[in-house]
């Protein structure tokens, strides 16, 4: 089977207080040397099992900021990735980019490189909300960058969003969504802020400097965006990702079925099905560090753990009602050998007779109280 491949480019301009990431705000980096340690990781990898003699189905260029990297840089990998394992023909290939590092002749080079996907971090088309964020770009670059995108080539263009952030209100959610879809995007994502260890944000809002949105709030801002975005043809099919049925972000879409894949760079994480369980590991999260060992051995891993049965059969199960859609139950039961409802039974039936679960078709999913209520569900079966 084909697998996804990801790719982690750790350095930004700035580091944005509410990103939990492993980023680096600098105003340089070792580019040349950092895609030779990526090459040298992928070249020695795609010697392994499971990877050896397969191909793959998608990349994603995350960050970071990869689109801070020159355009034959990427290319550079993407060569090295067809020639190491193969890329499927039609693979979707995403780079993330800051709407305030490209013009119209650096995408056309990406494009010209491989990739046929951009990914923009827009997060708000309200000046004071983006400077609230710590994001260094305006609405207008982001509006800019999107058509430079569409006259480049891309068709395939996923905007982010991010909702609840303190003193946003509801309107200013209406204006952010109502912008973003005037830019024709094929994919929208809009995320509720969350508040992560580790963050400039998190350390504010234990010190009491900052307060999150009242939860009533932050609900009718979720129900708003949940109900606008289909409206204006942009579909739910995962609970915080928004498309027309067939430009679903194919690469996230392994991770939510909990698929394999093969991660690159400084912090990447990479998982690998074995049999009912899978083994999971990560790289050396320090860019240098990362570097040394990747350029020395052509690995550059820091730690790893063993899933059993139960503990993947939790994840699948957490991570496929993400999706709308859910999961087959025959999908289950061919990879788990059980019945869900057996190996889950107290928790399904509960959450079927507390409205938060369906069963249907042959079909597991949230209801729509269960999307509201996702996290509380997902914990049922952690």
């Amino acid at each position: 089977m084909a697998f996804s491949l990801y790719i982690h480019i750790p350095w930004c301009h700035a580091k944005c207080p509410y990103c939990d990431f492993n980023s680096h705000a600098v105003s340089s980096w070792p580019e040349e040397e950092y895609t030779r340690a990526l090459i040298a990781e992928l070249r020695q990898r795609a010697q392994e099992a499971p990877w050896t003699g397969t191909h793959v189905k998608t990349i994603f260029f995350g960050g970071g900021t990869p689109s801070l990297f020159d355009p034959r840089s990427i290319a550079r990998v993407i060569e090295a990735v067809d020639h190491a394992c193969g890329i499927e023909a039609g693979a979707e290939i995403t780079l993330e980019a800051n709407p305030g590092t490209v013009v119209e002749a650096k995408l056309a080079g990406f494009r010209a490189g491989g990739v046929n996907r951009l990914s923009f971090g827009a997060q708000s088309f309200n000046p004071a909300i983006l400077k609230f964020l710590g994001r260094i770009h305006s609405a207008d670059e982001t509006r800019a960058a999107a058509r430079a995108a569409h006259q480049a080539g891309f068709t395939r263009l996923n905007l982010d969003l991010i909702f609840a952030v303190p003193g946003q209100t509801l309107d200013d959610v209406r204006y952010d969504l109502a912008e973003a879809v005037a830019l024709e995007p094929d994919h929208i994502s809009a995320y509720n802020l969350t508040f992560e260890e580790g963050t400039v944000f998190f350390t504010e809002l234990k010190r009491g400097r900052l307060h999150a949105l009242d939860s009533d709030l932050q609900g009718a801002m979720f129900d708003y965006v949940r109900e606008a975005l289909p409206a204006s043809g942009y579909p739910m099919y995962e609970i915080s990702n928004y498309a027309p049925a067939g430009h679903e972000a194919r690469h996230n879409l392994s991770y939510w079925r909990a698929e394999s894949y093969l991660g690159l760079g400084a912090g990447a994480f990479s998982y690998r099905r074995d049999g009912v369980g899978g083994r999971r590991w990560w790289n050396e999260r320090g860019p240098s560090r990362y570097l040394e060992l990747a350029l020395a051995t052509g690995l550059a891993e820091a730690g790893s753990e063993l899933t059993g049965r139960r503990t993947a059969m939790s994840e699948f199960v957490f991570l496929n009602l993400r999706l709308r859609a859910g999961f087959a139950l025959t999908t289950f039961a061919e990879r788990f050998g059980c019945d869900f409802a057996d190996c889950f039974g107290d928790a399904v039936a509960r959450l079927i007779a507390d409205h938060l679960l369906m069963r249907a078709d042959g079909r597991v999913f949230l209801s729509d109280r269960g999307v509201q209520l996702g996290d509380s569900v997902f914990a049922e079966f952690v």
